[in-house]
């Protein structure tokens, strides 16, 4: 079945093999502010907050990275926020720069859109990732995927945090008594 999006109305096709929850993530290649390469591997041992975007030049993109940017602020050291999106690391760079975006990794899968078809993100028509939210524990399974459906709408921030609040809590044990 064809999975699709709105852009400006119209449905666009998203590309690629679909993640699904309680799946092992797949790797993925993107390339870092600096033009060197990094994969899912770079993150391990960290819950991993996926925030995925069009472009960083549009309105609720770049809301979008400041929210989650002053959201990770408050998250602990186990938790790293990635951004990732189709723009050119030296417009990702730029954009950090002018807004202090300190707390999330925003990187770029315009190289091999790697993640885009690794993920079922990439949008066939447009070569760009659409709007998402996937949080991944620590060994990289999939515990929450939110896709937008509408590209000019944002993700659900609340619903994404509270789950990762759920991931986070450790598991409680009966006493044995």
């Amino acid at each position: 079945m064809e999975r699709t999006v709105k852009f400006k109305g119209q449905s666009v096709t998203l590309e690629g093999t679909e993640l699904k929850i309680g799946r092992q993530a797949p790797d993925f290649t993107v390339v870092n502010q600096d033009m060197k390469e990094v994969s899912l591997a770079d993150y391990n041992g960290k819950i991993k907050v996926i925030t995925t975007f069009p472009s960083l030049d549009t309105p609720v993109c770049d809301l979008q990275v400041k929210e989650f940017n002053k959201r990770a602020a408050k998250l602990s050291d186990d938790v790293i926020v990635l951004g990732i999106s189709m723009d050119l690391p030296f417009a990702q760079a730029r954009f950090c720069q002018e807004n202090e975006i300190k707390n999330a990794v925003v990187v770029s899968d315009y190289r091999y859109a790697s993640f885009g078809k690794n993920y079922g993100l990439l949008i066939k028509e447009l070569r760009l990732l659409a709007r998402s939210v996937i949080i991944l524990d620590k060994d990289n399974v999939a515990r929450y995927i939110q896709i937008v459906d509408d590209l000019g709408k944002p993700p659900d921030y609340d619903a994404a945090l509270t789950k990762l609040s759920e991931i986070k809590q450790p598991e409680t044990q009966p006493s044995v008594t």
